[in-house]
């Protein structure tokens, strides 16, 4: 009850200070106009990451039974990044140096906390016990990745909120699930902080748009966030969670990073180089709006994550369920390769969500009859 009262207090916090502070993120320019392939009708604040962290800062400090022990290298990763997002949101920093910052914030996670990847499991068909030297570079690769699979998905309102909440929830659920005490009780303020920005950010049937944006420092943070949480989920030295499963929880943003950027290197561009081929785009594009496409890439998140949580349970080996990750990314490229396609498909996906929603609202109108 304790955790859920400051899970509480941080949703309180991070959205109060976000409405407190947008007249100010106005006078010091941390805003974002519409310009180039930004389409949103509003100048808008970009506040959102530094409430975010404040909230966490603040309510996990006081939450914490040791405040001092064992997060001081993701609090100092988590605040450099946030920092840097903010110079970046107001002055357009290099990406060379974005990307800089995001390694040390990586080493910080490694050295200072000892959250590092070493483990793999046995999801290539064969046990990995141990990268040994190799788990350093992995372990900031991954986290890098994280950053930026989060950061390519923040292109509509609420969607990047809406995967990093359901991404939280999963791994609580798995912390709860495997009996992970210090996990469980450290996420409810993470997942208070995120629903209190989301409370502002997500585009709600009858807000014509949102009232503030995280920025390049809150999809960073929020990256570090999640790879944070599953190094720990998949590497405790007595956990019984797969590493495998690092794959399923945050699926959408993960799969859409790694497809555009095989795309992109294999037409010789830059991987980081910018375009409207994103899921979301591609949703829009068929006829879903924004609530609808956060909505649903969050459904499709958690089904994902269930289905892989119960074959992993069921004693499927790990090799398929990675195997199935695989064929996920195959069959999304195939399918994005021609865009009529990847549109037309969607469209008849969208229309058979909106026949199931009629169904619903008809049985559910002949119980009411009934009763």
């Amino acid at each position: 009850m304790q955790h859920l009262i400051w899970g509480l207090a941080s949703f309180a916090l991070a959205a109060g200070l976000i409405f407190l502070t947008s007249p100010l993120a106005h006078r010091l320019g941390l805003v974002d106009a519409p310009k180039g392939r930004k389409d949103h009708a509003n100048i808008t604040p970009v506040s959102g990451g530094l409430a975010m962290l404040f909230a966490i800062l603040l309510c996990g400090f006081l939450a914490s039974a040791d405040p001092g022990q064992g997060a001081m290298g993701f609090v100092l990763a988590a605040s450099l990044l946030v920092v840097t997002g903010v110079l970046d949101d107001r002055f357009d920093l290099p990406w060379w140096f974005r990307m800089g910052v995001q390694v040390l914030a990586a080493l910080l996670l490694v050295y200072v906390d000892g959250a590092r990847i070493d483990r793999l499991g046995s999801m290539f068909g064969f046990e990995i016990a141990s990268l040994g030297a190799w788990s350093v570079p992995f372990t900031v690769f991954a986290t890098v990745g994280a950053i930026n699979a989060v950061n390519m998905v923040d292109g509509m309102d609420g969607l990047a909120g809406s995967l990093v909440l359901t991404c939280l929830v999963v791994v609580l659920l798995e912390a709860v699930d495997v009996g992970y005490a210090s996990l469980t009780s450290q996420l409810p303020v993470l997942i208070g902080a995120v629903a209190g920005f989301l409370l502002l950010n997500m585009r709600w049937p009858g807000r014509k748009h949102a009232g503030v944006f995280m920025g390049n420092s809150g999809s960073a943070m929020l990256g570090l966030v999640v790879a944070y949480l599953i190094i720990r989920l998949t590497q405790h030295p007595l956990q019984r969670v797969d590493p495998v499963m690092a794959l399923w929880v945050l699926p959408v943003p993960l799969i859409d990073c790694l497809v555009l950027m095989l795309r992109r290197l294999r037409q010789g561009r830059s991987p980081f180089s910018a375009d409207h081929n994103h899921f979301h785009y591609l949703m829009r594009e068929a006829g879903f709006g924004p609530f609808c496409v956060a909505l649903t890439l969050s459904g499709v998140s958690v089904l994902c994550w269930l289905l892989a949580h119960l074959a992993l349970t069921n004693g499927v080996a790990p090799v398929f369920v990675f195997a199935a990750f695989v064929g996920v990314c195959l069959c999304w490229y195939w399918l994005t390769a021609s865009r009529i396609r990847a549109v037309q498909f969607l469209r008849t996906f969208r229309r058979l969500l909106r026949q199931a929603e009629s169904n619903l609202d008809g049985r559910a109108s002949d119980n009411t009859l009934n009763y």
